[in-house]
């Protein structure tokens, strides 16, 4: 008969017990009805200091080293964007964007695994499965779907990695459960059906312009001529304008809001011919939206023809009569939905319609490959460029964030200790525009017309 062989010994910490096996020391405890058996450690020293702080949680009745909470994906996912809502207090923008890239996840666990616990995941599994979902450009549910581009794979796995990071600093997750998405190396992942970025030349440009209407000319028109992203246009108050100088400031509007991408305000150079498209749509008007919608009347809104104060008053009342009907205080979802029918009822345009204005008379123009008015963009960063203005200028323009990896080209440090006056910015901004001389002659025509 064969003896049986022998255990190692058991040492003893308190409640924890810490033994030798197969080469490796492991903890054993119970914390109430639930026992944890945990390879913790190589060395006995380091098993026993972590028997003797798991032995001390557990005379203090906290939570262990080891101890987490299961829960479900589902779960999880609304957590993360409850987080993000009450405590980050992240941009309703940016909360839409998470939602709307975890929700893969979320079908993924719904259609594809047997439990539906968040530490149930196989990452080669879903990133698999992702590849093969049909999704609407844009999110527009009546056009054609398609495969996901490889940037927006990345986004929803980019977002699936932070969902899981504040999984972990929650105790949602096992212990030594290593983020599964951390695995993927996504700053690696090759980007190789990106939809190519169209940029203007004076000619396109040019032909553009000529084939815009009245409502749509003087949009595009500023947005070839500063930069702006299209949702600081169309959020720019008649404020927010010095005509007599020739400057737009870009400011954040919390109050109503709005904030700009980076948070970072700034202030944008207008050339004189921005300024006279400028002064005929302001026209009359001494407050309000800068851009208002087509065929809007601000004479006959309540909300037409008010300033920023106003508006964020008329806002805060909106949201008192809300709160006062409701037993919990109202979300930030909420207050923003609210805020957007103030802007809404100011004149405000859409962003969307921004966007179709530019692709119809981008067509018009026969320009059909280009789709995004993001290209205004692009293309006034690479008019500056090849007008060699100084970088800092094009930064502090554009409204970008200094990047701190030099290896990206970004200012990091020198934009801190670097100081660009007024003078200068708006001198090296308004000869870059004058290399392009065409457009800005018809936008001279067109401020003489008589057309209204």
């Amino acid at each position: 008969m064969r003896r049986r062989k022998k255990s190692a010994q058991r040492k003893r910490v308190g409640r924890v017990s810490y033994y030798l096996h197969h080469g490796a020391w492991y903890l054993y405890y119970r914390d109430g009805d639930r026992p944890f058996r945990l390879r913790v450690a190589d060395t006995e020293g380091e098993a026993e200091q972590i028997a003797a702080q798991v032995n001390a949680q557990l005379a203090s009745s906290s939570p262990t080293l080891f101890s987490f909470t299961s829960v479900s994906f589902s779960e999880l996912r609304q957590a993360f964007l409850n987080h993000h809502e009450t405590v980050v207090r992240s941009s309703p923008a940016t909360i839409r964007r998470y939602r709307s890239a975890s929700q893969h996840l979320e079908n993924y666990f719904n259609e594809c695994r047997p439990s539906d616990l968040a530490h149930a995941i196989r990452t080669d599994h879903f990133v698999a499965w992702l590849r093969k979902q049909k999704v609407s450009p844009n999110g527009h549910p009546n056009t054609a779907k398609r495969a996901l581009r490889d940037k927006g794979l990345r986004f929803v796995l980019e977002v699936c990695r932070s969902v899981y990071i504040y999984a972990a600093q929650q105790r949602f997750l096992p212990p030594y459960f290593e983020n599964p998405f951390s695995k993927l190396n996504l700053e690696r992942m090759r980007i190789e059906d990106a939809k190519p970025i169209f940029v203007f030349d004076a000619d396109d440009e040019l032909r553009f312009f000529q084939k815009a209407d009245d409502w749509t000319f003087p949009i595009h028109f500023i947005l070839a001529k500063t930069g702006l992203r299209s949702g600081e246009l169309i959020h720019l108050l008649i404020e927010d304008v010095d005509l007599e100088n020739g400057w737009l400031l870009i400011r954040n509007k919390p109050e109503l809001h709005w904030k700009i991408k980076t948070r970072r305000e700034r202030s944008v150079p207008l050339i004189k011919e921005a300024v006279a498209v400028l002064r005929r749509v302001i026209g009359n008007r001494t407050s309000g939206p800068v851009f208002i919608r087509h065929q809007f009347d601000p004479l006959n809104s309540p909300l037409g023809n008010l300033d920023q104060m106003a508006l964020q008053e008329e806002l805060q009342q909106r949201i008192s009569r809300a709160d006062s009907g409701s037993v919990l205080t109202i979300s930030q979802t909420m207050e923003e939905k609210l805020a957007r029918a103030v802007w809404r009822e100011a004149g405000v345009i859409r962003s969307e319609r921004v966007r179709t204005s530019f692709i119809r008379t981008a067509k018009a123009a026969g320009l059909k490959q280009s789709s995004c008015p993001k290209s205004w963009r692009h293309s006034f960063a690479t008019l500056l460029q090849d007008a060699n203005v100084d970088p800092l200028i094009r930064q502090i323009t554009l409204g970008h964030k200094p990047s701190e990896d030099a290896r990206s080209g970004g200012l990091g440090m020198t934009g801190v200790y670097t100081h660009t006056r007024a003078t200068t910015q708006k001198r090296e901004i308004e000869r870059a525009l004058r290399l392009w001389p065409q457009s800005l002659a018809y936008a001279r025509q067109w401020t003489n017309s008589n057309k209204v």
